[in-house]
């Protein structure tokens, strides 16, 4: 994956210079950033509602975190508002804590985090810091179940499509006046889903409300025109 986000960032690096049609400019309507994102999750269990698979009390759970390479593209309204919008899909495992600490949950699951949000520029000289809102909706795709789901009969898994909200801080930083620059971004998203597992006969044995939450921080090269 490390190997993936540098060759991602390079590419890209050599495409945008390689386009004399988009003149660069610190003052040009579009930004696009190639960046190399940390995603860290929480993932720990808020409300077990439906329990007919039998874990225990004091079953915990938590997802491992993630490096990707994320695409983001933003318009400026003007010199100090804008509005951006990100790009990426992230792999994340679900393990057992707590009572079920070293179980297997998930094997797999791919998110597609949707996020707009709306950003104020501070006047800074250069340097251009800058807070960001905006709605997010996480969509989850090719849920696996792991192995010690399967063991207790879960042989499918469903994670729930829900809208959250974002919250997001960074920095731009113009490298000249040709449009190029780095930049450096944090994201902290309030979300949360619901985990579905379904036995063989396509029962529901196993519904759980999930804590997301994650802190998502973000460095890479932009370049605006």
């Amino acid at each position: 994956m490390k190997k993936l986000t540098v060759s991602a960032l390079l590419g890209a690096c050599a495409i945008l210079a390689a386009s004399p049609a988009y003149a660069g400019s610190t003052e040009g309507k579009i930004q696009v950033k190639l960046l190399a994102t940390g995603v860290l999750p929480d993932g720990k269990i808020e409300a077990l509602e439906n329990n007919t698979i039998g874990l225990p009390a004091g079953s915990q759970t938590s997802a491992n975190d993630n490096v990707v390479p994320t695409l983001a593209v933003e318009y400026f309204a003007s010199d100090n508002v804008s509005i951006e919008t990100i790009c990426c899909l992230t792999q994340h495992r679900v393990g057992g804590e707590g009572a079920i600490a070293g179980a297997t949950i998930l094997d797999h699951v791919l998110i597609l985090p949707a996020t707009v949000t709306l950003k104020y520029h501070v006047n800074a000289g250069p340097i251009k810091p800058y807070i960001g809102v905006g709605p997010s909706v996480f969509f989850y795709i090719d849920e696996k179940p792991a192995a010690t789901t399967q063991a207790l009969g879960g042989r499918s898994v469903k994670l729930d499509n829900q809208f959250g909200l974002a919250l997001q801080a960074g920095v731009d930083i113009p490298l000249g006046e040709n449009g190029f620059g780095v930049s450096l971004d944090a994201k902290k998203y309030f979300m949360n889903t619901r985990l579905h597992v379904f036995n063989a006969a396509g029962a529901e044995v196993l519904t759980t409300k999930h804590k997301l939450d994650p802190w998502v921080v973000s460095g890479g090269v932009a370049y605006r025109f």
